[in-house]
C-alpha cells in the first residue's frame, strides 16, 4: 500500500462510516480495485478496516464532546457513588448511559461468537455486499415511509436500545452499514431522523472502540515503518473526513429525508452486481 492509497482509503472510510451507505462496501470495492485484498489472508484487510475506524471514533468524540463528557460523569455519579439513585429516578444522561450499554450487548456477543467468520472471505464477497446494499436500502425506504418521527432522545426506552442494538449487530453483514441499520431501526421505532442518527453515533462508540483497539493490538507485531505510517495516515484522514461527514448528516437530516441514500444504495448495489457478472470486479 502506498501513501496515496492510504489517504484515499482514509477518505473513503471517513466519508462513508456515518452516512448510511456502508463504509465496508466502499472500502472493500476500493481495496479490490487497488489490489490490496489478499484472498489468502483476508484477515489483514479486516484488521486494516477495524483500526482506521479509530479515526472516525475520534470524530464522534469531537462532534459529540458535550454528550460524551456529561453522560459518563452523571452515569457514574448516579450509580456508583453515595449519591446513587434508583434507576427510575435517574437523570436523562444517566439513563442514556444505560441504554448505550444495553444496546452494545448484541454486537459484542455476536461479534465474539462469529469473529472468525467475520474476518474470513465471506465478508469481502462483493455479491454479498451488493445484495446487502440493495436489501437494506429497500428496508430504509419502508422505514422512511412508515415512520412517525415523533420521538426525541429523551423518549428512548430499554426496548429501543435492544432493537437498535440488534440492528447494529446486523451491520456485521458487509454492505449493511452500521449507521444504516441503526438509523433504520430508529425510524421504525418512531424516532425523528436526527434522534435516530444521534443515538446511532453514540451507540457506535463501544463497538468501534472494542473492535478497533483489539485489532490494533493484534496487528502491532506485524507493523513495520511503512505499514505503520500508512495506517496512521489513513486513520488521521478518516478522523478528519469523518467529522465533516457527521456534521453534514446531522444538518442534512434536520430538514431532509434519507431517500437520497436509498437511491444511492440501490444504484450502487445494482452496479456492483453488473460489474461482478461481467468480471470487471471480483
Amino acid at each position: 500500500m502506498s501513501l496515496i492509497e492510504a489517504i484515499i482509503l482514509g477518505l473513503v472510510q471517513g466519508l462513508t462510516e456515518f452516512i448510511p451507505i456502508s463504509s465496508t462496501a466502499h472500502l472493500t470495492i476500493a481495496g479490490k480495485m487497488m489490489g490490496l485484498i489478499s484472498a489468502e489472508n483476508p484477515e489483514a484487510w479486516t484488521t486494516f478496516m477495524a483500526v482506521i475506524q479509530l479515526g472516525t471514533l475520534v470524530a464522534v468524540f469531537v462532534y459529540f464532546h458535550q454528550d460524551i463528557r456529561t453522560i459518563p460523569i452523571v452515569f457514574l455519579k448516579e450509580n456508583l457513588t453515595k449519591d446513587r439513585k434508583k434507576l427510575v429516578e435517574q437523570s436523562h444522561e444517566a439513563q442514556l448511559g444505560w441504554l448505550i450499554i444495553l444496546g452494545s450487548v448484541p454486537i459484542i456477543v455476536i461479534g465474539l461468537v462469529f469473529k472468525d467468520f467475520i474476518r474470513g472471505t465471506f465478508t469481502k464477497d462483493l455479491t454479498v455486499i451488493a445484495t446487502s446494499l440493495i436489501m437494506l436500502g429497500i428496508i430504509l425506504f419502508i422505514a422512511e415511509k412508515t415512520a412517525k418521527f415523533n420521538r426525541e432522545i429523551k423518549d428512548l426506552t430499554w426496548k429501543d436500545a435492544i432493537l437498535v442494538g440488534l440492528a447494529q449487530a446486523v451491520a456485521l453483514i458487509p454492505g449493511s452499514s452500521r449507521s444504516g441499520t441503526t438509523i433504520t431501526a430508529g425510524l421504525f421505532r418512531g424516532m425523528t431522523r436526527e434522534t435516530a442518527a444521534r443515538f446511532s453515533f453514540l451507540l457506535s462508540i463501544p463497538a468501534i472502540t472494542a473492535s478497533g483497539l483489539l485489532e490494533f493490538f493484534k496487528s502491532l507485531p506485524h507493523i513495520d515503518g511503512d505499514s505503520g505510517l500508512n495506517l496512521l495516515v489513513a486513520t488521521v484522514v478518516s478522523g478528519v473526513s469523518g467529522y465533516y461527514a457527521i456534521a453534514f448528516l446531522m444538518n442534512f437530516l434536520k430538514t431532509r429525508t434519507t431517500l437520497p441514500f436509498v437511491v444511492y444504495r440501490i444504484g450502487l448495489g445494482a452496479l456492483i452486481l453488473v460489474l461482478v457478472a461481467k468480471g470487471v470486479l471480483e
